[in-house]
C-alpha cells in the first residue's frame, strides 16, 4: 500500500518541490499550508489524483489532519532571517511551538515517521573549521534559534514506534514553482540578468554551504524508507562538502555561468554575522546522500527561465517583503472596516 505523506509548508519553495517528488514516487500527498504565496503556483499538481490540498495554519493542526498519515514532512515555517526578525514572538509560535505540537499530535495519532526541516543556520558563526552535527550550535538570529529549539524539543519524542529525524539544510538555491529571490545564488542571478551586476554583501568572505532545492527535497524522499535504527532521534546536515563556498566565490561562479559580461560590486559595510563551513560527511557516509546540482547549474536554469518569462520576479518572490505587504494590507483593511464591513 502506498504511503500517505503530510507535507506542511507545501506551498513553499522546498515544499512544492517535495510534493512533486513524492507524487512522482507514487506516494499519496496531503499538502497543508496557508498558501500565502498562492496555491495556483502548484500548477498541474492541484489536479493530481493522489494530491489533496488543505488550506490551514500550522498552529491550527489537529488530530483529524493526521488521521491515516504515515509520514509527516514538517516544512511549515517563517523562512529566513529577515522574515524571522519581523515578529520574534510570531516566529517562535510558528517555527518552534507549532512544530513541536504537530510532532506530538503525529505521535499520538500513530504516525510512524516525522521529519523536521531545520537549517544549517543553527551553526550561526563558526570558527572556520567544518562544523559537524556534534558541533555546538551558535545561532545568531531568531529564525535560527527557533529552529534549534524545535530540534531540542522534538527529537526526544523518538521511540520504538515513532521515528524522528531533523534535517539541517544548507542554503537552498535553484528554480522552483514558488520562486524565491531572497537566497544568495538566486538573487545574484536575478541581479546579473536585470542589472548586469552582482552585489556581494558583507565583504564576501563569509562561508555558506549551499544545496539545490531538488537535492534537498530528495533528501526527505530518501529517508522515507530508512530503517528507524539508522535515522531515528538523529540530526543530519544536508548538503555536500564540495558546495561550501565563500560568498565572493559564489559571485564568481554565477558570473562565469552566464553568457554575458557582469560586474561585481563588493559591499563590505553590509553586516552579515552568519559564517559557517559545514561538514556533510554523516549524510554522505551513513545515508549515501549526495547533492547533484552545482550553483552554476542553478544560475543557468534560472537565467533560461527568466529569458523565457517563465517565472515571477515580483514582490512575492522576496519572502519578507511579501509578508510585510500582507501585514500592511491587513492593517489597512482593519482601519477602513466599519461594523464588520469593508464595502
Amino acid at each position: 500500500m502506498s504511503q500517505t505523506v503530510l507535507v506542511t509548508g507545501a506551498g513553499g519553495y522546498i515544499g512544492a518541490t517535495l510534493v512533486d517528488l513524492l507524487l512522482g514516487a507514487g506516494k499519496r500527498v496531503i499538502g497543508l499550508d496557508r498558501y500565502f504565496f498562492g496555491e495556483e503556483l502548484l500548477g498541474d499538481t492541484l489536479q493530481h489524483p493522489s494530491f489533496s490540498l488543505v488550506r490551514k495554519d500550522i498552529r491550527a493542526v489537529d488530530a483529524g489532519d493526521l488521521r491515516g498519515v504515515d509520514v509527516v514532512c514538517d516544512l511549515a515555517a517563517l523562512s529566513n532571517d529577515p522574515t524571522g526578525a519581523l515578529d520574534e514572538t510570531l516566529t517562535y509560535a510558528i517555527n518552534h511551538a507549532a512544530r513541536v505540537r504537530t510532532a506530538q499530535l503525529a505521535k499520538q495519532a500513530g504516525v510512524k515517521r516525522y521529519m523536521l526541516a531545520s537549517s544549517c543556520s543553527v551553526y550561526g558563526s563558526g570558527d572556520g573549521t567544518p562544523l559537524t552535527e556534534e558541533s555546538r550550535p551558535q545561532p545568531v538570529s531568531t529564525y535560527a534559534r527557533a529552529n534549534l529549539q524545535a530540534e531540542i524539543d522534538i527529537l526526544p519524542l523518538a521511540d520504538s514506534t515513532f521515528t524522528v529525524t531533523a534535517l539541517r539544510q544548507a542554503t537552498v538555491f535553484g528554480l522552483a514553482k514558488r520562486m524565491r529571490f531572497d537566497l544568495v545564488v538566486n538573487l545574484m542571478t536575478l541581479n546579473a540578468v536585470q542589472k548586469r551586476k552582482i552585489f556581494v554583501t558583507g565583504g564576501g568572505r563569509q562561508w555558506r554551504p549551499i544545496i539545490h532545492v531538488a537535492d534537498t527535497a530528495n533528501a526527505f524522499l530518501s529517508l522515507l524508507d530508512r530503517a528507524p535504527s539508522e535515522v531515528s532521534g538523529r540530526v543530519f546536515n544536508i548538503g555536500t562538502g564540495e558546495h561550501n563556498y565563500q560568498v565572493l566565490s559564489l559571485a564568481y561562479i554565477v558570473r562565469e555561468s552566464l553568457p554575458f559580461p557582469i560586474e561585481l560590486e563588493i559591499v563590505p559595510d553590509d553586516s552579515d554575522p552568519r559564517n559557517y563551513h559545514v561538514s556533510f560527511e554523516r549524510a554522505e557516509r551513513e545515508l549515501g546522500f549526495r547533492a547533484n546540482k552545482t550553483p552554476g547549474d542553478g544560475a543557468r536554469e534560472i537565467y533560461e527561465a527568466l529569458k523565457l518569462g517563465r517565472i515571477d520576479t515580483g514582490m512575492r518572490t522576496i519572502t519578507v517583503k511579501w509578508y510585510q505587504h500582507i501585514m500592511e494590507a491587513k492593517q489597512l483593511v482593519d482601519r477602513l472596516e466599519i461594523g464588520g464591513r469593508l464595502l
